[in-house]
């Protein structure tokens, strides 16, 4: 490979790592090509990006990148398949439905919310973290729950006061 192909896929890489805010580090060696090519459909579904990436390349991108990766270098080992994703539990969801099929992808380590995982054992983990959106949601759930209760007891309460009101009037 040329020396300027090799800068150019750094730089695509360094684009990558900048602007997904995290990735998973997995091995998918052992997949044929149609179960490939069925993973890589799936990511694409899941607007989850599935790349392979030479190690040394991948790491001389991470070196570049806005954010210290460090702690991820020792999994840069073997075959290496990189998924990007904006949402930090989509692959870990995806990966855990796609092995219900086949064995791999299997994980090496994955950068979600500015903390590493590492090991194959913390895919239910990931797969379980709420995204960004979800915790969202839960806080504007907890935030209503209790305007809706107050608003639930004056309306029944108001039903009350006016039983109340006609049946004094009435006497």
């Amino acid at each position: 490979m040329k020396r300027e192909d090799k800068l150019q896929i750094i730089e695509s890489l360094t684009e990558k790592l900048n602007e997904y805010g995290h990735f998973y580090l997995t091995d998918t060696k052992g997949l044929n090509a149609e179960q490939t090519s069925n993973l890589r459909r799936v990511c694409f579904k899941n607007d989850v990006l599935l790349v392979v990436a030479k190690n040394t390349l991948l790491r001389k991108a991470m070196e570049k990148a806005d954010v210290d990766y460090s702690e991820v270098y020792d999994l840069l080992k073997g075959n290496t398949s990189v998924m990007f994703t904006q949402v930090g539990n989509a692959p870990g969801k995806l990966m855990k439905e796609f092995r219900k099929k086949h064995k791999k992808p299997i994980l090496k380590g994955a950068f979600v919310e500015e903390a590493v995982y590492v090991g194959d054992e913390q895919l239910e983990a990931l797969a379980n973290i709420k995204s960004k959106d979800e915790l969202l949601g839960d806080i504007v759930s907890l935030l209503q729950s209790p305007a809706k209760n107050v608003i639930s007891a004056l309306q029944s309460g108001g039903s009350k006061i006016h039983g109340v009101l006609e049946t004094l009037s009435k006497k």
